[in-house]
């Protein structure tokens, strides 16, 4: 692997981790809607941007058909993961539900091994095996108060994205487009939601609308960075910049909502205590701080 394409797959990755930290913050400012609507709108966009560019560039999104099985397994997956990732964080704690999202990367490398067979250096296995550990301490996840059920579908999540983030390389290596790649999955997970949506739609706000509007554009940022970041390079090699998202996320949540994670976990906990929950009608007035957001 040349060392120019590695620069561009550790850009790449780094910016869409940004990209999707920017995403959380807008899918928390959309409020109690069902995480199954958060993601129809949050793919929508993306797809709708995809065919733009494939519009724009005039590219036909025609893929050889002994690649439509890494396809389909990037669609399928993919959906899943952001289905799993979205329930895990309405039935967790935020902090939880995101350390497990960020087994994505270990799922990546382990399935990069072993379908693609490319080689894994101890010191890489390290340094992802260090950065979540420092993911750890970060959020200080409590998996005490999780219940096992979406514990389990939150480590769902992470390997759907596993999966999919390898077929991303497969496909990409092989001269498929990131247009192409990115507007399949969308479209696929767009239209494998409809019909939860037809029976199940609740009716928001146009405020709430624009916010999930823009979660989509920052997610279509993501898709597309990330979608170039494992066609430049090998998941053994970038996976541990993915992590540089906690470090978006933890500014992020700082500068907009005034959180430090290991503080406002602490005060979220302290909410679903009895004392805490007694405390309007003791006539005691809370200082606890707000949750923290969402890490995808």
């Amino acid at each position: 692997m040349k060392q120019e394409n590695y620069i561009k797959g550790m850009i790449m990755i780094i910016l869409s981790a940004f990209f999707f930290a920017c995403m959380n913050v807008s899918v928390r400012l959309a409020g109690d809607l069902p995480s199954v609507e958060k993601s129809f709108f949050r793919n929508l966009v993306a797809a709708v941007f995809a065919a733009i560019i494939l519009c724009k560039n005039r590219t036909v999104p025609k893929v050889d058909k002994k690649y439509w099985g890494p396809l389909i397994l990037r669609c399928v997956c993919g959906t899943l993961g952001i289905l799993c990732n979205f329930y895990a964080i309405d039935h967790l704690l935020v902090a939880d539900a995101s350390i497990l999202n960020k087994l994505s990367p270990f799922f990546a490398i382990i399935f990069s091994f072993l379908l693609l067979k490319e080689k894994i250096r101890p010191a890489q296995a390290a340094c992802v095996a260090l950065a979540f550990i420092g993911c750890l301490f970060v959020v200080k996840p409590g998996f005490q108060n999780a219940a096992l059920v979406p514990a389990l579908i939150g480590v769902c999540g992470g390997l759907g994205a596993g999966i999919a983030y390898t077929m991303v390389r497969v496909l990409g290596t092989h001269g498929v487009k990131g247009p192409v790649i990115v507007f399949y999955f969308s479209f696929f997970s767009c239209l494998s939601v409809v019909p939860w949506m037809v029976f199940h739609f609740t009716p928001m706000s146009m405020k709430q609308l624009v916010t999930l509007l823009m979660a989509g554009l920052f997610a279509a940022g993501g898709q597309f960075t990330i979608t170039a970041a494992y066609t430049y390079a090998p998941a053994g090699k970038i996976s541990i910049f993915d992590y540089s998202q906690i470090i978006f996320a933890t500014m992020l949540g700082f500068i907009l909502f005034g959180e430090i994670p290991g503080r406002s976990l602490r005060s979220r906990r302290n909410r679903n205590s009895v004392p805490a929950r007694a405390m309007p009608y003791t006539g005691c007035r809370s200082t606890q701080t707000p949750g923290t957001f969402p890490l995808l």
